[in-house]
Order: structure tokens, then sequence, then C-alpha cells
């Protein structure tokens, strides 16, 4: 793995991290949502703007997570029971790439490509193998794999720093153990190994970067963490576990099953309560709006950044994961 690559993607933290709306204009497109139909083995395309179900795009067999990829061109997608993941080209809304060699892909963390980089150029995205315990670096432009870590058995949710160029793997549903990565080097290597005290679920760096926010898989508590350290500084209580994390620059939105709650960034205190349907579990933000598709009722609960529900059409007949691309 190129250093001098991975310094260069810390330069371009600011737009990894820029709100949905600056994102779809830079990219010149309508603000989408793709939302993985595992049961059906397509990805549902949903417009953001006008609020309705536009296509669907044909996919390899049980789609779960997906993920946003090379500054946003591609859409990673992982097929956990085939062993195997896809690239959708955003452009196109077509899977151009398909890669096998996997036992069990998770979830997906991306490198943003360096401000002013050529189109061709390379970017990277990691991906989390259960199955083989690795942490995978795939180029997602060429479509191949150029590292494989060994990080523990189980390794599940991950979530990267792109201006430390640090990132977190939990290492399973429920996990006794979460990895620091440490990506600065010729190559991604093991910082250190936390045994956080109450088993970890979802793993997600805040937008300072300088905390992470871990859930638990079986207790109804949310730990805030210092990034640095490693430090557990505060707990909170929670939903049902369960429970997933995404943020925008003021607020922290966590699903746990059939509500999403929102907590201010500084403190976690709990800010509004909104119902939505059940199985509503992963959970992404973009172009100012919170999404959080149901493995249960198939629908896409769509919110503003205040936590107000805005919609929640059916796109599946399960939803497991979403992400937000600015299509066409």
């Amino acid at each position: 793995m190129d250093r001098r690559r991975f310094l260069a993607t810390a330069a371009a933290a600011p737009f990894a991290l820029s709100t949905g709306t600056a994102f779809a204009r830079s990219l010149g497109g309508t603000p989408l949502a793709l939302v993985t139909a595992d049961v059906e083995s397509r990805v549902a395309v949903y417009d953001l703007a006008a609020r309705r179900l536009r296509s669907f795009i044909t996919t390899p067999p049980g789609p779960k997570s997906i993920e946003t990829v090379g500054d946003g061109r591609f859409a990673l997608v992982a097929h956990t029971a085939s062993g195997a993941i896809s690239l959708i080209d955003v452009a196109t809304l077509r899977v151009c790439h398909v890669l096998h060699g996997f036992v069990e892909p998770r979830y997906t963390a991306a490198l943003p490509t360096a401000a002013g980089s050529a189109v061709g150029a390379a970017s990277l995205a990691l991906v989390t193998d259960a199955g083989t315990g690795e942490l995978v670096t795939v180029d997602v432009f060429s479509g191949r794999v150029v590292n494989r870590l060994a990080v523990g058995a189980h390794a599940w949710h991950v979530s990267l720093d792109p201006l430390s160029l640090t990132l977190w793997t939990a290492l399973g549903f429920s996990a006794p153990e979460i990895v620091a990565v440490d990506l600065t080097g010729q190559r991604p290597r093991v910082a250190a190994r936390i045994a956080p005290p109450y088993h970890a679920h979802d793993v997600v760096f805040a937008p300072d970067g300088k905390h992470v926010w871990v859930t638990s898989g079986d207790e109804r508590r949310i730990g805030v963490w210092n990034a640095a350290t490693r430090r557990l500084l505060f707990t909170l209580e929670d939903g049902a576990p369960p429970q997933h994390v995404a943020f925008t620059s003021h607020a922290a939105y966590v699903t746990s099953d059939d509500a999403v709650r929102v907590r201010r960034l500084a403190d976690g205190e709990l800010l509004r309560t909104t119902p939505v349907p059940g199985g509503s579990y992963n959970v992404t933000q973009g172009w100012n709006r919170v999404l959080t598709p149901s493995l249960e009722q198939g629908t896409l609960a769509v919110l503003d950044r205040q936590g107000h529900l805005l919609t929640a059409p059916k796109v599946a007949r399960a939803a497991h994961d979403a992400c937000v691309v600015a299509g066409v």
C-alpha cells in the first residue's frame, strides 16, 4: 500500500465529511439512495428529491451492506453468503466489477481520493471479512484486491478517520474485542487491541476524528471513546441492541429497531426520539437526510437533520442497508 496515496487522502478529509447537498452539487447529479434488497438479489434506487422509487439494479445473490466509495463514483456491495463483493458504477447504475475470494465480507470503510487527483486515480476501500478475520484493501477503480491484513476472527463493523488514518473494527456481532489499525505506513498494521467493558457492535468515528462511538451488541448502551488514548470517556443508555450510528456535523443518529434517537455530539444528550418502522437497524446520512432501511418491512425511512420523519416508502421485501450517491 502506497504511503503517499494514504497521506494524500488525509488532505481530502473535508470532502469526505461534507454534507450530502454539497456532495451532490460537486458531482452535478440527482441525490439517490441505493438500498440493498438482500432476498431479491438487487439494489433499489430511490430518488430522494422526487421521493419516488426510480429503478432496480440487478446484483449477485444476497446483497447486504453497501457503502459509497471512490469519492462517490461507486457503491461497494458485500454479498456475505456468497463470499463476494460487487461494485456499482454510479454513472450507469450497473454492476461493473464482481470480486470473489472472500468468505464472509461484511462492512466497508472508504478512503477519499485526494483533491485534484485525476478521475482514474486509484481510490481504496477496506472491507472486513468475518470468515477469514481479515481487513481487505480493494482498489475500487481497477476492481482488484491489493492487500489483506489479519485482524481477528469475525471482523465486522468498521469505521475510518481520514485525518489520522486510523481504523477501528469490532470482532463480531457482539464483540469482546475491537482492533485499531494504523494506515499511515507502507501497509496497514494492527496498532492496538481494545477490550471494551461490554460487547461491542457498531464502531463509528465522530466527525471530529477525536471520538469513537461504540454501541453494545447485547446491552442498552453506547460508549463514547477517546480515539487517541483508546479510553472510554462515558456511556449512554439507549434503545434495544443492536444499535447503529450515523453522524452529521451537529448530531448523532442512533437506530435500534423501531426508533431513531437524535443525540448531541458533545455529550450525547438525547434531543429527539422518532418512531420508524420496526426492523430499522442500519443508518446512513447524505443530502441533509438521515436514512434507515427496515429488514422486517422493506421500507426506507427518510428523516431530516432534526430527526423528523419525512417519508417511509416500501422499496423491497427486506431492506438491509443504504447509501447516498449523486446519480444522473
